[in-house]
């Protein structure tokens, strides 16, 4: 082809002179060059001639096939739809193809071009692609010198295996082994004179499911992510056996007790224990966590709880719930809390007791005209909370061992004024309590928005 177009030139140029010759010349070079492009890749590879073609839909903040396998060398035409409701997408990948934006039920072609080489591509509307909308282009059969890097490939270069955090969708469901955390505060027992609250509880090292998709090597107390809820009222004294099953130094701290740390707070080799004694002289719900160094990564890992202790007459209730909130930041699949991501304070997740959205998949059950409690603690390491339930208002907030709303005054429950949320720093807790005003199902998250959006949202499924 580009010897007839020479031949053309060549006998045009005669009747054109030079000037009409250096003009035909720019061009022919135009042609050339596009028409060598026609037939290679991005890196320079020429192609098959073969196309292929891929059905891709944008639904839910996800494309339906988040990896498209191409025969290396084929060029590549995806037949992109909008599947959603009411969000507008759109599709942009690195070697610059791209589609417009589309509205719910809008289609278009994206010609991604010959694929010699790994593209990536997201969705360009503002925090589309950081909530997962994302997806890889991968040649099939291409040789290990085609000059692109896998993220496989650059994580073994920097020496990590990368992150499980690419694995997960919180949109998805729960695998089918996964158990929810109990979040119903457990019974008051009541005691004789002098009765001491005994328990024992062991720190273990296991592999679970911490988010869809997600599995990691938790350190956890009593098998739980949080631990064990302990319950109790002032003056109650407690006696807590810690036993440490794992294969690293593990300890305890409990903010419930007012006691030198010396001892009972030193970090216990593995199949080593420490019988932790205290006394709860102050109402509220207290943290305790693991006090080995780096606390920021033994918290972050798992190992966190809560006790609580009740105020002097307490109303009772009809329910009562606990709810921690923490943070996730995901090692490789399998492996534990990455340290950098810690330090970082950016997590992977925003979690209520332990898995993001699990109470969005198991909601908390509720009847309307019901007096519900939910005790709320920031395990932290490093966020806030804001802590509200859509659709209702809170007559009643209890913070750090004071009331700031209702408990016996002129406002609250007994007046006209509200609160719409319990604000808590890490290691602050407190209680809120509504009623519901008709059936129905009531999201509770952190107003943290960015952290809500992360995991931190759950429901209340309300019934007559």
């Amino acid at each position: 082809m580009i010897g007839r177009l020479l031949r053309v030139r060549c006998a045009v140029a005669k009747r054109l002179g030079t000037k009409g010759a250096a003009v035909l010349l720019a061009l022919f070079l135009v042609v050339v060059v596009v028409a060598a492009g026609t037939a290679m890749g991005l890196t320079g590879k020429a192609g098959t001639g073969k196309t292929t073609y891929v059905d891709v839909s944008m639904q839910h903040m996800r494309y339906s096939l988040p990896t498209i396998e191409v025969p290396a060398g084929n060029r590549l035409v995806i037949n992109l739809r909008n599947d959603d409701d009411d969000m507008v997408h759109d599709l942009v990948l690195d070697n610059g193809a791209h589609s417009e934006r589309l509205a719910p039920g809008q289609s278009a072609q994206v010609d991604v071009g010959v694929v010699d080489h790994t593209l990536h591509g997201w969705c360009s509307i503002s925090g589309h692609r950081q909530m997962g909308m994302e997806l890889e282009v991968v040649p099939r059969g291409a040789s290990s010198d085609d000059g692109a890097m896998s993220g496989h490939d650059m994580a073994a270069m920097s020496g990590h295996d990368g992150s499980a955090a690419d694995d997960m969708d919180l949109m998805a469901d729960p695998g089918p082994d996964f158990t929810p955390y109990d979040a119903v505060l457990p019974p008051l027992q009541p005691l004789a004179h002098g009765e001491v609250r005994k328990s024992t509880i062991t720190i273990n090292e296991e592999t679970k499911e911490v988010a869809p998709g997600v599995e990691q090597k938790v350190w956890t107390f009593g098998d739980t992510m949080p631990g064990p809820v302990l319950h109790g009222q002032v003056g109650d004294t407690f006696e807590v056996t810690l036993v440490n099953h794992g294969t690293e130094a593990h300890g305890i701290d409990f903010h419930a007790g007012s006691l030198a740390p010396d001892t009972v707070m030193k970090p216990i080799p593995p199949g080593g224990s420490v019988v932790y004694r205290f006394t709860a002289e102050r109402a509220g719900i207290w943290m305790y966590h693991c006090s080995s160094m780096p606390m920021s990564v033994h918290i972050a890992n798992g190992m966190f709880g809560a006790v609580v202790i009740e105020p002097p007459d307490l109303p009772k209730v009809d329910r009562s719930y606990v709810v921690l909130q923490s943070e996730q930041y995901f090692g490789p699949q399998g492996g534990s809390a990455d340290p950098d991501k810690v330090m970082a304070g950016v997590p992977d997740t925003v979690d209520f007791n332990g898995y993001p959205r699990q109470y969005d998949h198991f909601p908390l059950p509720a009847k309307v005209g019901e007096r519900v409690r939910v005790w709320v603690l920031d395990a932290g390491p490093s966020r806030a909370t804001a802590f509200h339930v859509v659709g209702t208002q809170f007559d009643t907030v209890y913070s750090e061992g004071a009331y700031l709303l209702g408990g016996g005054g002129d406002s609250g429950a007994t007046g006209s004024g509200g609160s719409q949320a319990l604000g808590l720093m890490p290691a602050q807790g407190g209680f809120v309590e509504m009623t519901f005003p008709e059936p129905g199902h009531y999201p509770f998250v952190s107003h943290v928005m960015t952290d809500a959006e992360r995991g931190a949202h759950g429901l209340f499924e309300v019934t007559n």
